[in-house]
């Protein structure tokens, strides 16, 4: 397994940062990022997003925050998942 680093929250302190890395083999999206509270927890595990799919969170599933500021670096790393997915014929 192959990570490339993309991009760290600008406004790190140090500690607990979110981040965002591609899988090269994958071309996975791997996101660190704060835990959703439970109000947020509540709200997407509770709503009905795709008519006919099951709501709720699965045990092995995480609602994680990103913040606004990160939108760049996202978008940074679809790209890079995108470049990776050619270069490997992923789909």
């Amino acid at each position: 397994m192959t990570l490339r680093f993309v991009g760290i929250d600008p406004n790190t302190g140090g500690e607990g940062s979110p981040t965002v890395w591609v899988e090269e083999e994958s071309a996975d999206l791997i996101v660190q990022g704060e835990e959703a509270d439970e109000l947020l927890k509540s709200l997407v595990g509770s709503t009905e997003w795709v008519a006919g799919h099951t709501t709720g969170i699965p045990p092995h599933e995480r609602v994680i925050r990103v913040p606004f500021r990160m939108v760049k670096i996202l978008r940074e790393a679809c790209d890079a998942a995108e470049r990776a997915a050619e270069h490997r014929d992923v789909r």
